[in-house]
């Protein structure tokens, strides 16, 4: 089997993403930090990888994955041969796509976007970006008194896709207090076989 490798960065919760997810998925993988303080993610032979110059990038033999979602499609993709984790369905996959979305957009500037402002000090109007992730969790809280799953009964992608950045909004200061139904869900992600948390950092819980 060829050599898969994960370039990624110990407190990015889009790297955790796609370490979850190999680990899910029982596939061995060296992990490969990049130095993001020292500029190394916007240096030459990493441009190469990921012309955004971003973390993670997925290596799996002769495949050069970017983008934490495009790895997580990937993953299931290729390695999940029971459509449990990418269902194969329009309709189950379009669900899936609903919540990559939501990722991609009211996460990543909600609750990521806090963190990022409160563990290095990046310029943030903070109030709009707990406004986002309050909403979002609002939408999560709702769905998720119906359901153990974001999209149904089982596990996908999507729940992986959200779930780094959502246990760890507290670091920038946004409290799941309101939300049982989304800690109770992030206590099920924790539960799973396979599961490894993510690095907390240094900034007390909300």
């Amino acid at each position: 089997m060829s050599q898969r490798r994960l370039y990624h960065f110990a407190l990015s919760g889009h790297a955790h993403r796609a370490r979850l997810m190999l680990s899910l998925l029982g596939l061995p993988c060296e992990l490969v930090e990049v130095d993001l303080k020292g500029g190394a993610h916007k240096r030459p032979d990493f441009l190469a990888l990921n012309p955004f110059g971003q973390v993670p990038v997925l290596v799996d033999g002769d495949a050069v994955i970017p983008d934490s979602n495009a790895i997580l499609v990937y993953l299931a993709g290729r390695y999940d041969g029971s459509g449990t984790w990418l269902p194969r369905d329009p309709l189950g996959q379009a669900q899936v796509q609903r919540w990559l979305s939501a990722a991609a957009g009211p996460l990543a500037f909600g609750p990521a976007a806090a963190r990022v402002a409160t563990l290095f000090g990046v310029p943030l109007d903070m109030a709009r970006a707990h406004q986002l992730a309050n909403s979002l969790f609002g939408v999560m809280e709702c769905e998720l008194a119906a359901r153990p799953y974001l999209t149904g009964a089982t596990p996908t992608i999507a729940d992986v896709a959200l779930y780094s950045y959502t246990a760890h909004a507290p670091e920038g200061g946004v409290s799941l207090t309101p939300y049982p139904n989304v800690q109770a869900w992030l206590a099920r992600i924790a539960d799973l076989p396979g599961f490894v948390p993510m690095q907390t950092s240094a900034v007390s819980a909300a």
